[in-house]
């Protein structure tokens, strides 16, 4: 501590102020006005009191008054008040991990700082990606987390929000008793404040004191697990608070009808049509167009039959399409909003949304019952194919309609930019996820074979992981041709690392003969046979560990 001496004798017998007695007008100050004078500089703001002398020796008087200042705070210190000792956490039965798996998980929670953005990734494999398929694997298997592992636990789910639901339901009731201890740890607390359970789903008078009481994720948590057990009465709760909820709250409570949409929930949508908000009606005519029988989805395919029909003027079956020529208020309260993006023509936004909410097999009704696939190839007059198409794009996947879904994906070996159907990678991606698991996986794979990786990444995304034989395989044989052809390897970086986390550990061995390090082509991209070389070793090493981390966890 900066000793508080008294004036100092000097050698003509007089005495001078230190620094000490020099500030003895900073100590008046607050610690805020102190640190704020240490933050902008004495300079700038002098450790005086406003009108008093500024100490001849600014930044000194400055030390010795924080340091004074210091003690004093803490000498002035009460002791926190003793609270009531926490309730224990609930038990959890689950069994004990194996233990070469818990020291897998320590690893791992240990090492999972994220890799530099620059420079060479190396042949190491990437701790941070695997994390993921750990919990996933470990909470498949019905393990607890170890409690001395929990705060790590919380802590990676912390800092990313894409482990939580992983990562949470892994640390199950001793980490949701160990969350409501550390206000660093709330985001876990989805189930209440306190991090208590969810109520007793069949206490009627539990659930209505927490609708009404609850905090707004409470409430959204406690709608979504009422709707699970019992659709109808989920929308009784709503419906008792509805009229007094604000816009953005009954926004997040309508998007919870989403699971277990039926015909049950038409009223109470049809309601919302009224809705003063405009993004609940835009909401609840979306909801209301994937009830292929509800009476909005038939006032949207009369009207979209109106405008899309068979052309029956030349030799040639065609289709005829005349936009709407107005958005009249009833199309508007049925969710057609009037007024297009940047760049878009009024009419064929109108006409898209139209199609978009109609009822795909009033189609095959209309053009005599043929099939989706036909209906596709069907030419369709004064370029309005692509709007069509589009719309049809986004009906199919509203709907989960897998026949017109496989119709308007084409065929996969068939050129992207040509074709019937969709040339849009992302509305392909939104079509493969209607298909089975197996469906999908084969449609990737030839069109992997077909067209290589550049326009593949987003469609792998939606495959299950692990990615089946032919669909490891073809992705694995477009690298090795990449590889081989000298290009840039850093292009095909999102896919390898897509790869590292979605191949089946069982390529391991096939890949290992791709980890040498090629001679340099004439023309090549320099280095490339290296960063090649690196980025099949850390595929294998991947690949291995997911494997042991799998073993490990069989017990």
């Amino acid at each position: 501590m900066p000793h508080t001496t008294s004036p100092t004798a000097t050698t003509t017998g007089t005495t001078t102020p230190t620094s000490a007695s020099a500030s003895v007008d900073s100590l008046s100050l607050p610690w805020e006005e102190l640190v704020t004078s240490a933050l902008l500089g004495t300079d700038r703001r002098p450790p005086a009191p406003r009108g008093a002398p500024v100490p001849a020796d600014a930044p000194a008087a400055l030390l010795d008054a924080a340091a004074l200042h210091t003690v004093r705070r803490r000498a002035g210190l009460l002791p926190a008040v003793p609270e009531a000792r926490p309730e224990p956490a609930a038990p959890d039965p689950r069994p004990a991990l194996p233990e070469a798996a818990r020291h897998r998980l320590a690893h791992l929670l240990a090492d999972r700082s994220a890799p530099s953005g620059g420079g060479r990734r190396g042949t190491a494999p990437d701790l941070t990606e695997l994390i993921p398929q750990w919990l996933a694997i470990a909470n498949r298997r019905g393990f607890r987390a170890p409690a001395a592992l929990l705060p790590a636990l919380l802590d990676a789910a912390r800092a990313r929000t894409d482990l939580r639901p992983q990562a949470l339901a892994f640390a199950g009731p001793r980490g949701m008793w160990l969350a409501g201890l550390n206000p660093d740890w709330k985001f876990a607390l989805r189930g209440s404040a306190s991090g208590a359970p969810q109520p007793d789903l069949t206490d009627p008078d539990a659930v209505a004191r927490l609708w009404e009481e609850g905090l707004f994720a409470e409430r959204v948590a406690l709608l979504d697990a009422v709707r699970a057990q019992d659709p109808p009465a989920a929308l009784a709760l709503l419906a008792t608070t509805w009229p007094a909820e604000r816009a953005e709250d009954r926004l997040m409570f309508l998007d919870s009808l989403r699971s277990g949409l039926d015909g049950a929930d038409e009223p109470f949508l049809e309601q919302a049509l009224s809705d003063r908000s405009r993004n609940v009606r835009a909401t609840a005519a979306e909801l209301l167009s994937a009830l292929p029988e509800s009476a909005l989805a038939g006032r949207m395919a009369a009207r979209a039959l109106s405008c899309v029909h068979p052309d029956r003027t030349g030799a040639v079956a065609s289709i005829a399409v005349e936009a709407p020529h107005e958005c009249d208020a009833d199309m508007q309260r049925d969710g057609v909003m009037a007024v297009p993006p940047t760049g878009r023509g009024e009419r064929s936004w109108w006409l898209g949304q139209l199609v978009e909410a109609t009822p795909l097999g009033v189609w095959e009704e209309r053009f005599g019952e043929r099939p989706a696939d036909e209906i596709v190839a069907l030419p369709v007059a004064d370029d309005w194919a692509d709007e069509l198409h589009t719309a049809w794009c986004r009906a199919a996947a509203r709907q989960r309609n897998p026949r017109w879904s496989r119709a308007l994906l084409g065929r996969p070996s068939e050129p992207v930019t040509s074709g019937s159907g969709t040339a849009s990678i992302a509305e392909r991606s939104k079509l493969l996820a209607i298909l089975d698991e197996g469906e999908r996986a084969s449609w990737v794979a030839e069109f992997i074979a077909a067209h290589g990786l550049s326009e593949a990444f987003q469609l792998l995304g939606v495959c299950t992981v692990p990615w089946a034989g032919p669909l490891g395989r073809a992705v694995v044989d477009a690298l090795d041709i990449a590889r081989d052809g000298g290009s840039y390897p850093w292009s095909f970086s999102g896919v390898m690392g897509l790869a590292e986390r979605c191949l089946d550990p069982a390529e391991a061995d096939r890949l290992e003969v791709l980890t040498a390090t090629q001679d340099e082509q004439e023309g090549a991209s320099p280095g490339a046979g290296g960063y090649w070389s690196e980025a099949f070793q850390r595929l294998v090493s991947t690949l291995r560990l997911r494997a042991a981390m799998e073993a490990e966890l069989m017990g």
